[in-house]
């Protein structure tokens, strides 16, 4: 049975009683109270330091830096009871070997301290040396105790009575310890009369699995839970802390693994003292608060370790963890969790799991689940980001959940990592324009809301957009940015141009129909666009609202066949003039102009997804538009439900990826590319609001599993910072008369701008 150890009330209560010890050895050798006076010093030194000390401040260990202390305070109290002048030369002889031996220790412990971390062996052996040393000489009680008889030789040496009494209480406190002798005897009265002891023996350490794991055998009838911390008495080394994990089979007894736990040199010389009447390789159990006894330490370090979930397993990479699940609970795809490489905790996103066997004693084999996370790095608190930390983790060392936060709104913030407050951003609008960016996933799981919130963020940060929307919800959704009469207007010049094309016909055949008029039409307007003074930096195209005359044949008796443009050679037409513009602007670095391809997968087809034969061309001279803007300020957003649907040229250029749910292969295996397989594999399984994020325009530099802004919330922060510009023509209706302010709605209507009910919005528009 290990040692009894008191607990902290019960020490309390010996300090009680010493003090009254020592206040009735004051009464029968003075006959007064304690004085405050020279013959109160040993009374002083040996109540609030000796007794004090050794009971409820370093009751087990008393470390070089509490030696210091110590030895300080027992120099100023024999110098503040001094009385050079009137000693004698007894007297003066005794103060000084005193402060002697008081120099000695304090310098011993200081030369410990300056040793302990040096490399060099020389200086390591004398570090140690000076430690055992000043463990002897600056202990409390080898320190108090001299000032105790240093006292009586000055202040009492006169009187036999007051010499004698004090010895004797000096003796008690110091020599006898009652209390030790009493707990040690309870102890054994305890044990006789079949009482369970505080620390109880649970089993026998049979292995040790080199790092960090305890092979233990345990006893049939006690049953060990997960995460019960256990003191093991290791024979070869320092006693050792454990946590309990599983058990993992059975011989002559349960074989339960457990986790060694780093302590200290101090904590384990604790432990050891706690332990040390303990057998050989026994493992014993104990609460926290008897943990607390030996060490307030020790219960923190045990602490640290309560969000544990498993440890680092074999196969475990630079970039990718493999680790052993031995607590499941609250595990999912895409929470965190954080090892430490080096003194540095880094953490990695979940991205799968499977299960293993392995053999563990004889022909006990264990099953258990490994999963399996990709590194995302360290968080830099004062930027917001992670940074990257260039190597691995040792294998068994411990893998912890990240606790449930809840995440605060943020203006940088794009979305955040499930389940936590730590936020993914975009690095730069300049980089998410210029160099592109695709939002790629089915229907109703949220696309749509992303790309508003990155056309909201593209606004505030001066850059012009272009939106073709067959979908017509950009200008309800937008309405504080879109300036919808004079756009109406616009629009409504540029269908009338286009119309007018189907009687246009020429001999030379490019020069027929509206296509050219149609393009110099849009090329004013963008160029206007582009005006400081034009007060909007959001326009809005529906390219199947436009109705676009080609001619096709040479004219005869003045008629010539014609065919109307499709969506995807308006598309064209709009990316080819937007080029031209930004091209007369000159090169830029910054970004001037996004498009924004909405239900891209009809502006930009794959060459065998094409509804016309025209569209190929039309497609690749989209694409060639999109390939040369970059250097000019201009990129694109792209948005679809059918990846495989869509021009992989553009795609292709796309350096920013959010990767929301999607089941078809050739979707998979495109995105798998960009993201890697294993978050390729997950896309099937994402919730709503949630997308796998990738690529230069993101402030991490793997990709990452987030769940996506909250719409309210996020409006509620940006426009907090980026109110909307106020729109001229807005304001001016609204001091109009009633039938004024109904124009917007009239001129809205038809441009075939429609305010949908919630009823009637597309599946892809559901809120964040």
């Amino acid at each position: 049975m290990a040692k009894e150890i008191p607990s902290q009330p019960t020490r309390l209560v010996i300090f009680g009683l010493y003090t009254l010890v020592l206040i009735s050895a004051s009464f029968l050798a003075l006959g007064t109270w304690p004085p405050l006076s020279a013959k109160g010093l040993w009374f002083y030194t040996g109540i609030i330091s000796l007794v004090l000390g050794n009971l409820l401040i370093t009751p087990f260990l008393t470390t070089p830096k509490d030696m210091i202390a110590d030895v300080l305070v027992a120099v100023f109290a024999l110098v503040a009871a001094s009385d050079w002048k009137s000693w004698d030369n007894t007297s003066k002889t005794v103060f000084l070997l005193a402060l002697l031996f008081l120099a000695v220790a304090i310098s011993i412990a200081i030369g410990a301290i300056l040793l302990k971390d040096l490399r060099e062996k020389t200086a390591q052996v004398w570090g140690n040396s000076l430690k055992i040393v000043s463990e002897l000489l600056g202990n409390q009680r080898t320190v108090f105790s001299a000032v105790i008889l240093a006292a009586v030789c000055l202040f009492h040496r006169q009187s036999s009575r007051e010499t004698l009494v004090i010895m004797m209480a000096w003796a008690i406190v110091v020599a006898i310890k009652p209390d030790e002798n009493l707990m040690h005897t309870w102890a054994r009265i305890r044990k006789v009369w079949g009482r369970e002891p505080p620390m109880e023996v649970v089993g026998e350490l049979v292995a040790c699995q080199t790092p960090r794991l305890m092979l233990i055998r345990g006893n049939d009838k006690d049953s060990v839970k997960f995460g019960t911390p256990l003191l093991v008495k290791d024979p070869h080394e320092f006693a050792k802390c454990g946590l309990a994990l599983d058990y993992v089979g059975r011989d002559e007894g349960l074989l339960l693994r457990a986790m060694d736990l780093i302590l200290t040199e101090e904590i384990s010389k604790l432990v050891s003292t706690v332990l040390r009447s303990a057998p050989d390789s026994s493992v014993v159990r104990m609460s926290n608060s008897e943990m607390s006894l030996v060490s307030p330490e020790l219960v923190e370090v045990i602490n640290s370790e309560k969000h544990l979930v498993g440890l680092v397993a074999p196969d475990t990479s630079i970039e990718r963890l493999y680790f052993e699940i031995v607590n499941q609970s609250d595990l999912a795809e895409g929470r965190l969790v954080g090892v430490n490489i080096g003194n540095t905790e880094v953490l990695y996103q979940i991205i799968g799991g499977l299960t293993k066997e392995d053999i563990v004693d004889r022909k006990n084999t264990f099953g258990y689940a490994r999963g399996e996370a990709r590194k995302i790095g360290t968080w830099d608190r004062e930027k917001g980001i992670f940074r990257r930390i260039p190597w691995l983790p040792l294998p068994n060392a411990p893998v912890r959940l990240k606790a449930k936060e809840q995440a605060k709104p943020d203006l940088s913030a794009v979305g955040y990592f499930p389940e936590t407050n730590f936020n993914v951003g975009i690095e730069s609008i300049d980089t998410l324009v210029t160099y592109n960016t695709a939002i790629l996933g089915i229907l109703g799981i949220g696309k749509t809301m992303l790309a508003l919130e990155l056309v909201e963020r593209m606004l505030a940060a001066g850059v012009r957009v272009i939106c073709l929307d067959l979908t017509n919800q950009y200008a309800a959704q937008l309405v504080d940015y879109y300036d919808a009469i004079k756009e109406s207007a616009r629009t409504k010049a540029l269908q009338d141009v286009g119309k007018a094309g189907r009687a246009v016909v020429k001999k030379n055949v490019e020069e027929g129909g509206s296509v050219r008029a149609f393009a110099a039409k849009l090329k004013a307007d963008l160029t206007e666009f582009f005006q400081p003074e034009y007060g909007s930096h959001l326009k809005i195209l529906n390219p199947s609202q436009f109705e676009v005359w080609r001619q096709e044949s040479k004219p005869y008796n003045e008629t010539a066949s014609m065919a109307s443009l499709t969506p995807t050679e308006i598309t064209q037409i709009v990316s080819d003039v937007a080029l031209q513009i930004v091209q007369e602007m000159g090169l830029s670095d910054e970004a001037r102009l996004c498009l924004v391809y909405e239900e891209a997968h009809s502006l930009v087809p794959e060459w065998n997804s094409v509804a016309a034969e025209g569209d190929k061309a039309a497609t690749n001279g989209t694409a060639r538009a999109i390939l040369q803007g970059r250097k000019y300020g201009m990129g694109c957003l792209l948005i679809t439900q059918r990846t495989a649907n869509v021009t992989k040229t553009i795609l292709n250029q796309c350096n920013t990826i959010f990767a929301m749910r999607t089941f078809d292969e050739t979707g998979k295996d495109f995105l798998s590319n960009y993201i890697g397989a294993e978050y390729a594999a997950v896309l099937p399984s994402l919730e709503e609001r949630h997308a796998v994020f990738f690529g230069k325009a993101s402030t991490c530099e793997n990709p990452v599993l987030i769940r996506l802004n909250n719409q309210d919330d996020f409006r509620k922060v940006f426009r907090e910072v980026y109110p909307p510009p106020p729109l001229p023509e807005v304001e001016a209706i609204e001091g109009a008369p009633a039938e004024a302010e109904a124009m917007p709605d009239a001129v809205e209507a038809e441009a075939g701008i429609v305010q949908p009910a919630n009823d009637d919005l597309d599946d892809d528009d559901i809120p964040f």
